[in-house]
């Protein structure tokens, strides 16, 4: 682990290779999974004041699901979540022409509608926070469906620090990133040796 301020970095951070191909993966994290996406207890009312905006984008069950229970609920670890559709489509997913999925925030965000990007773990995924007393611990999340995007980074040498260099500046700020990008390039070539010398 890397240390960095209040921060606990995996070294997968650094040496995983990532890369999203939308194109072979269609947006399947969006419509994939047991549980909605993790939200900041601010985003919840950030989520709400948007659905004006978006509700023309979203499903007819995804607005059924917002009716009843509102833009998220709480999971099994008594965190917010964003609600999803039979189990598992994110209620604000929305299909391009091409078939894609993709989250109709982010939509209205890039159609100026709204300065809200989308919920900070989208934004940051494949990595997760998680709070540990008085730290964040920076976890890098392998799950099978994004394969594809592995393969992509590993083709395009694009470790995962540098794929997500916008949302962890969006989280942790600019002298955070610009620190563990000092620190990347000598982990990694320290980590690679150790490897070497096995």
């Amino acid at each position: 682990m890397l240390q960095i301020d209040d921060t606990l970095v995996s070294f997968d951070v650094l040496e995983q290779q990532f890369l999203c191909d939308l194109q072979s993966c269609k947006g399947i994290c969006c419509i994939e999974g047991d549980a909605g996406a993790p939200l900041e207890p601010e985003e919840v009312k950030i989520l709400e004041d948007l659905l004006p905006v978006v509700w023309d984008d979203l499903s007819e069950k995804s607005r059924e699901v917002i009716k009843r229970q509102g833009v998220s609920y709480i999971d099994e670890d008594g965190e917010p979540v964003t609600s999803i559709v039979d189990g598992a489509e994110c209620v604000f997913t929305c299909t391009d022409a091409d078939g894609i999925c993709k989250c109709a925030i982010e939509k209205a965000y890039r159609e100026g509608k709204t300065d809200f990007y989308k919920p900070i773990s989208c934004h940051l995924y494949p990595v997760r926070l998680q709070k540990y007393n008085k730290y964040t611990a920076v976890n890098y999340h392998q799950w099978s469906v994004c394969e594809c995007a592995r393969q992509c980074g590993a083709k395009a040498g694009m470790p995962v620090y540098k794929f997500l260099k916008e949302p962890l500046i969006r989280r942790f700020g600019q002298a955070w990133y610009d620190q563990l990008e000092t620190a990347a390039g000598e982990i990694v070539k320290m980590l690679a040796e150790k490897r070497k010398n096995k």
